[in-house]
């Protein structure tokens, strides 16, 4: 297979940490391009790479083939935009973008320009979603009733990073909370209604610092959230059906271990043992369940194929169905009720 000839636009933390190892270490990629202004920290990584300023400049280049888009969330429609009608195939980090029409407006561009838009949602290969994907197909706790999956942190304070200020995209509910919705989607599918909270917690917050997200599944339900104020281990999961639950603590580690350095190989996503969840199944002894292997590799490996045959690991579809149950949530927390499906689904 001929490597896919691929630009990084933005070389920051998420360039650096979810992409750049990646990309380095699977043959099916090569980075000929990359948009900084740092090309000291870019030769660090890509020694041979061309170091462009503008994405003007990089999408002068024919060879490219591949456009991964890292920069802040705002920046994305117009920079995909750019990429799509110089007939560039695009990934873009998550959410994908800010509204609703924007992402409908790069899907019929890609069409039109008969290329495929990604969406780099790598949380569907963390190790402990996969997990609880398992025991839901296998049927290991039987009709399940209630999943809670939830990203929490102890950031009391406001940080000076773009994220955590006033702008398009910002805000924790587009970052962590597109990740725990796309996961449910991915479980479940659509919910026949949601309730959300989305709040700003933190003295001097610019934007959303916690969540607290409500799906509903006839009488069965997920709940979503995430909160600041967390100080120690909280469950990353609970799974609960009638035949027992499933409780998982401590994060996947692709993350900590690839921004430590660490190099992108078959054990990147092996977890910990001491994080292996606990399975009771009534009747029976507790069990540590060995976590299923985490395996971002696998997402890249999978966008490779699915490039040369239109079966993207996830799509802008896919993105666009987040970002409606995120105006959802939003809707829903503003207006203090609860929002059935018909009225996010248009």
């Amino acid at each position: 297979m001929t490597p896919i000839q691929t630009t990084i636009v933005g070389f920051g933390f998420s360039a650096v940490t979810f992409h750049a190892p990646l990309l380095e270490a699977l043959p099916e990629f090569h980075v000929r391009q990359v948009v900084s202004r740092d090309a000291e920290k870019v030769h660090r990584v890509f020694p041979e790479a061309r170091v462009v300023a503008t994405l003007d400049e990089a999408l002068r280049d024919e060879a490219t083939e591949l456009v991964v888009i890292t920069t802040p969330t705002g920046l994305h429609f117009e920079m995909a935009k750019q990429a799509i009608e110089a007939n560039k195939h695009v990934l873009l980090e998550k959410p994908a973008v800010v509204t609703i029409e924007e992402g409908e407006a790069l899907l019929a561009l890609a069409e039109q320009h008969r290329v495929h838009v990604a969406v780099y949602h790598n949380r569907r290969y963390d190790g402990d979603f996969l997990t609880v994907e398992q025991l839901i197909e296998a049927n290991e706790i039987g009709d399940w009733q209630l999943l809670e999956s939830r990203f929490d942190r102890y950031r009391p304070v406001v940080r000076d990073r773009w994220r955590e200020k006033q702008g398009a995209g910002s805000g924790i509910l587009f970052d962590l909370g597109s990740h725990l919705i796309d996961q449910a989607l991915a479980l479940f599918g659509e919910p026949d209604e949601l309730t959300g909270d989305v709040l700003m917690q933190r003295d001097g917050a610019e934007t959303d610092d916690g969540f607290h997200i409500t799906l509903y599944y006839g009488k069965r339900r997920v709940i979503l959230r995430s909160t600041s104020f967390v100080q120690g281990p909280t469950p990353r999961f609970e799974l609960h059906g009638t035949r027992g639950s499933y409780v998982k603590y401590g994060m996947d580690p692709q993350e900590a271990r690839l921004a430590s350095g660490r190099k992108a190989d078959g054990t990147l996503g092996e977890d910990d043992t001491e994080d292996f969840g606990h399975l009771q199944l009534a009747d029976e002894a507790a069990e540590r369940l060995e976590t299923l292997s985490g395996n971002y590799l696998g997402y890249y490996r999978d966008l490779a194929n699915g490039l040369a045959t239109g079966r993207l690991p996830v799509d802008l579809h896919d993105a666009l169905k987040t970002m409606k149950l995120i105006e959802a949530v939003r809707k829903s927390s503003e207006d203090g009720r609860t929002i059935r499906r018909k009225e996010w689904d248009r």
